[in-house]
């Protein structure tokens, strides 16, 4: 059986979202000979994840360390799994019925792809949905570098990075999320785009929850030192990543 791991980082003030994210999961249907396993990671102490999960479902693994933030909760998740592909479901999102199994198509179908993303919709906090619009490029595959070009002229990622499944080799290789308070995902997924081509897959494939503890609703998320100072280095990891693809990387 071949094995598709989604890590959730999980902190005490979104725990309740928790039953929601695990039926989203529940619903996926995998292609035969796959299973998923759910690694969620408790980012701090006082979580209590488990209250809000099944204890009878054998496929959920919950783990705690101590709080680092949702991207080292992340790559502590990563380090307790075991799939060949690694999904991200942060713990207040939902996926989409077939999203994983889209995502399975993709990357089994083309073994030059790496990644994926998809489409994404927001779930306001009055239950509606909202379409969420960051200028999708059309479905089918990302040449390789085009999420950096698009990133370093906007500033922010064309395709959404919570929606991101890839080869594990890979998001090992780039040593998991980049250990920053915010834009992290963004490091991984402009690292994974300067390793392979990616494919953006048109239909949905998350609902996004929007709500007021989200840590893209701090000041410091857009703009001030700390945005700089995330900024920068992310610029500069991708930069020294694809200078090593290309062969040019000073001796």
């Amino acid at each position: 059986m071949s094995t598709i791991s989604v890590v959730t980082p999980v902190h005490a003030e979104n725990v309740q979202f928790l039953p929601a994210a695990y039926a989203s999961l529940k619903a996926q249907t995998l292609p035969a000979g796959w299973t998923w396993e759910w690694c969620v990671q408790e980012d701090g102490d006082h979580v209590s994840a488990t209250a809000q999960v099944p204890t009878n479902d054998p496929r959920i693994r919950v783990s705690a360390s101590r709080r680092g933030g949702p991207h080292v909760a992340r790559t502590m998740a990563l380090a307790r799994s075991s799939g060949s592909y690694v999904k991200v479901l942060d713990s207040d999102d939902q996926l989409t019925p077939g999203a994983l199994a889209r995502d399975l198509a993709a990357l089994e179908g083309d073994a030059e792809i790496g990644w994926t993303t998809s489409r994404v919709t927001d779930l306001l906090e009055d239950g509606r949905t909202r379409s969420f619009e960051l200028g999708d490029p059309q479905p089918g595959r990302l040449p390789r570098g085009s999420a950096y070009t698009f990133w370093s002229e906007h500033q922010r990622p064309q395709v959404h990075p919570a929606s991101l499944c890839a080869r594990r080799e890979l998001v090992v290789l780039l040593g998991g999320w980049m250990a920053l308070p915010a834009s992290g995902d963004t490091g991984l997924l402009l690292g994974l785009d300067a390793l392979t081509p990616g494919q953006f897959i048109g239909e949905v494939g998350l609902l996004y929850r929007k709500h007021g503890g989200q840590i893209t609703n701090s000041p410091a998320h857009k703009e001030g030192e700390e945005w700089r100072a995330r900024m920068s280095l992310i610029r500069e990891r991708t930069e020294a990543l694809h200078s090593w693809m290309s062969g040019k990387m000073p001796q």
